[in-house]
């Protein structure tokens, strides 16, 4: 089988694998948000964005600690999960050299 009709499998394989990763590296970023918010703040929870009670530096805070959080565990993920279809299978799981759509 010809490397492209490999990858071309293998992208239809790997995406429900990657949104499986995706749902617990989402569950993940949560908890490792709650307890970064907890160590920054000292608070269970975290400010949204409709509390009333809380200020704009509060809750933008909360936003970029949360949106950090997200992409670096977000970009863990992914990345660990294709390394691990390219070492079991020999092909990286994407042809495109871009990044996220």
């Amino acid at each position: 089988m010809s490397r492209k009709k490999q990858q071309k499998k293998l992208k239809l394989v790997y995406k429900p694998v990657g949104m499986a990763l995706s749902w617990a590296g989402g569950a993940l970023a949560g908890l490792a948000f709650q307890q970064a918010w907890k160590a920054i703040r000292h608070e269970d929870d975290a400010p949204d964005a409709l509390d009333k009670d809380r200020g704009w530096g509060e809750i933008l805070l909360a936003a970029a600690v949360q949106g950090a959080i997200f992409a670096v565990v977000r970009s863990a993920v992914d990345r660990t999960g294709a390394k691990a279809i390219e070492r079991s299978t020999g092909v990286w799981p994407s042809a495109d050299k871009g990044g996220r759509d």
